[in-house]
């Protein structure tokens, strides 16, 4: 368990039924992470239960709440979500930086929060009432975008260090969001990372994307690439993640193609733990200093 509450979480992936029997037989598998408004919690899917009864951690990850609305988030959906994650067994869920509604119509699609003040004392408020309705912490993860709002007067990494600061909300760092800003938005993935607070990091996504005619699409189809790798190696030298997880959502690869996608991200995040560590391994003379 992490000093903030979040436990360690390992290495996970995205469960989803197109897969499910893959997942469960994927070796060396710490948690999952599944769509909230894909299960009902009355009635779960065999292949999470078989999964929780070999005790791997099933994390609800919602995409509808809408805490970057105008409006109060809706209670029979927060109710939901708090329903689904007691029915997992979830030590918390995850939701979005992001409004998805307005004036009574679905955008069917994660849209970025106007970053002003104004903005962000609205989703203060909203994400404090889900924190009341929510029987577990919650994390907010930072969203790909396409376009900026004119007129914003943070950045997402510093609307978001506000929000962890006036709320206590955890956070979900996507590096894949993070890189398909820079290509999209020119917006630098280490100066955001050194605006975040990581103490409060609950875990990280990793997922693959494609450019086409200058544009980064964050599709989760494709296999994840060096330069988001290089973002999990920028986050993981400045923090120890209490997890980290791969998102793939179609086009779905062999298992044997998951598993070194998988056996990557370990890979980037042992070697950067290594790097952290060895000025301590210096001062104790657990190695010489040449």
């Amino acid at each position: 368990m992490s000093s903030h509450g979040i436990p360690q979480l390992g290495t996970g992936l995205g469960w989803r039924p197109e897969i499910d029997t893959a997942v469960e037989r994927l070796p060396g598998l710490d948690w999952v992470e599944v769509v909230a408004e894909n299960v009902c919690a009355d009635h779960l899917p065999p292949s999470l239960t078989a999964l929780r009864e070999r005790g791997v951690t099933v994390v609800p990850h919602g995409v509808s709440l809408g805490l970057g609305d105008a409006t109060e988030p809706d209670p029979a959906r927060l109710a939901r979500l708090a329903s689904v994650a007691e029915a997992l067994g979830a030590p918390l869920v995850s939701e979005h930086l992001a409004f998805v509604r307005a004036g009574g119509l679905e955008a069917g699609h994660l849209l970025p929060v106007p970053r002003t003040r104004e903005a962000l004392r609205v989703v203060a408020a909203n994400v404090r009432i889900a924190q009341r309705e929510l029987p577990v912490p919650l994390a907010l993860e930072n969203i790909a975008a396409h376009l900026a709002w004119p007129g914003d007067e943070l950045t997402e990494a510093q609307f978001l260090a506000e929000l962890v600061e006036r709320t206590g909300v955890h956070l979900l760092v996507d590096v894949a969001n993070l890189h398909t800003n820079r290509v999209n938005l020119g917006i630098d993935p280490a100066a955001e990372l050194d605006r975040l607070p990581l103490d409060a990091l609950a875990y990280v996504h990793v997922a693959g994307g494609v450019e086409r005619d200058g544009v980064w699409h964050d599709t989760h189809t494709h296999p994840v690439t060096a330069p988001v790798l290089d973002v999990l190696a920028a986050l993981c030298e400045r923090t120890d993640p209490p997890g980290v997880l791969l998102e793939r959502d179609g086009a779905y690869p062999p298992p044997a193609e998951l598993s070194a996608e998988l056996d990557a991200i370990r890979r980037v995040h042992r070697t950067a733990r290594d790097h952290r560590e060895e000025p301590d391994r210096v001062r104790t003379g657990r190695i010489s200093d040449p």
